[in-house]
């Protein structure tokens, strides 16, 4: 496409220099990202201005770029067009250049602050038990219909509007016809999924979170309710009390509860096993059956209730249900077993960070754990949301039997300070601080007996680890496998 054609499609007013007609092969807002003939986007955002990278944009071959402005007197290398919003105009540009990929699949949107990852895992198996060819798109990464999952390039709940179309474009290539988006509210607000198509939206859970970013918890439901106002359809959770203000945002609704009577998909009777395994009673538009499911704790059959009711919606039998959760091998780092032997302790990983996620983490594990509970937990994403620290702190105390207070991203926020924050909040003397997460690692696993669980909270499923402005390869279960050994897992500069 031209520059003038994508100029014209999209409303922006042509360049005042006169330039050449250049082909437009793509958009990017970063510089180091940007290959020959992309459009150049200069967002300026909370900790840079991308105006500053103009000059690296056009040494890698950017033919244009795109701001809301220029400052006064500044000069730029590339024709330059003017645009109210930059983040709109990125995102209305790569919808454009990938075709639109989303107005020919059926696309389901998940939004929360707990259960996103989960819910969304457990929509693209019901659907593909359905029938439906079914991409997805998550903070643990990405798959295609093959279900092989792949990684983003960077560290993303939600991909960037490029990559995010780009991937959906990708799996229509490769025969989708459905796509399921774990959404987040940096997504909704910074228009990430604008130009997405929505066919259905799922809202999980709302507790504190990102409150650095949004300022209010207002502010983070009203970002997170823009996706149920933008479907036809949603699926709610009747056991959130957020859950009031949303309904009649979508034109249709269904709402599913693990815990209320009045709602139309329900799960009551859980039975849940040593081994991690559980089943319960499903009565809703499906019928009357008893699911199987190999996850473990209560709050997961509020999950499964919410992927089966957008199952349902799109053509699954309650058969297909019923298979498709009994065969789910549940996301990386969601209450993953990671060592499970008779000399070993049980060693679960679970992305558990925030307090009530780590709370329900803990709760599910207590009944399945003769010995003592452990939890391994983290310092919260230093340079964020200080406000967590306390609350995780004080719900690991609290429930359980040995705790080890460790890093999770402390980014700039100084380690010390954040587990001097977290100990002080501790409700019992039962914890230990040690700042390396992979010696808290060992350390856990090592003492632990074979009756003990060991739940490794904060990073399950992620394979970065941040310190400072370094950023590093990581893995719960290679630290996890190494500590059996004896050994401490040696983290490794992130290429």
């Amino acid at each position: 496409m031209r520059l003038s054609d994508l100029a014209a499609a999209l409303g922006w007013p042509l360049p005042s220099v006169p330039t050449t007609d250049p082909e437009v092969t793509g958009v990017t807002h970063r510089a180091d990202w940007t290959a020959p003939g992309n459009v150049f986007v200069a967002i300026r955002g909370q900790q840079a201005d991308g105006h500053q990278f103009l000059n690296q944009a056009a040494q890698r071959g950017a033919v244009a770029a795109v701001g809301e402005g220029l400052q006064d007197g500044a000069v730029t290398p590339l024709p330059y067009l003017s645009v109210p919003t930059a983040r709109t105009a990125l995102a209305d540009a790569a919808a454009l250049l990938a075709g639109s990929p989303s107005q020919a699949m059926t696309v389901i949107g998940v939004t929360g602050t707990d259960g996103k990852t989960t819910t969304a895992w457990l929509t693209a198996a019901l659907l593909r038990a359905g029938g439906m060819e079914t991409g997805l798109l998550s903070s643990a990464g990405y798959q295609l219909p093959d279900g092989e999952l792949r990684h983003y390039p960077a560290h993303f709940t939600t991909p960037e509007a490029p990559q995010l179309q780009g991937l959906l474009a990708q799996m229509r290539r490769s025969g989708a016809q459905a796509a399921v988006i774990e959404t987040s509210s940096h997504a909704l607000t910074l228009e990430r999924v604008r130009g997405v198509a929505w066919d259905a939206a799922v809202w999980t859970h709302l507790s504190r979170e990102h409150l650095d970013f949004h300022g209010s918890l207002e502010n983070y439901f009203a970002a997170k309710r823009r996706l149920i106002e933008a479907a036809p359809f949603a699926v709610l959770n009747a056991d959130d009390p957020w859950t009031e203000r949303l309904r009649g945002a979508a034109n249709e609704e269904t709402t599913y509860s693990a815990a209320r009577g009045s709602s139309d998909w329900r799960a009551s009777d859980l039975r849940e096993e040593a081994d991690g395994r559980a089943s319960f009673l499903v009565d809703g538009p499906a019928g009357r059956f008893r699911a199987a499911l190999p996850l473990t704790g209560h709050f997961q059959m509020g999950n499964a209730l919410a992927a089966m009711a957008v199952a349902w919606r799109f053509g699954a039998s309650a058969e297909d249900l019923q298979r498709g959760l009994s065969q789910f091998e549940g996301p990386p780092g969601r209450m993953q077993l990671l060592l499970s032997a008779p000399d070993q302790p049980r060693v679960i990983s679970d992305s558990a960070h925030t307090p009530d996620s780590l709370s329900n983490a803990l709760q599910a594990l207590r009944p399945l754990t003769a010995g003592q509970l452990w939890v391994i937990v983290g310092s919260a994403a230093g340079g964020r949301d200080s406000s967590k620290w306390e609350p995780m702190a004080a719900a690991a105390t609290a429930l359980a039997d040995r705790v080890i207070l460790t890093e999770a991203d402390h980014r700039d926020t100084p380690l010390n300070q954040i587990l001097d924050v977290m100990a002080a909040a501790a409700t019992r003397p039962n914890f230990k601080c040690i700042g390396d997460r992979a010696e808290a690692i060992a350390y856990a696993v090592q003492h632990a007996t074979p009756l003990d669980t060991v739940l490794i909270a904060n990073k399950g499923g992620e394979h970065f680890l941040q310190r400072g402005q370094t950023v590093y390869e990581w893995s719960d279960a290679e630290a996890a496998q190494a500590a059996l050994r004896g050994e401490v897992y040696q983290v490794r500069d992130k290429a």
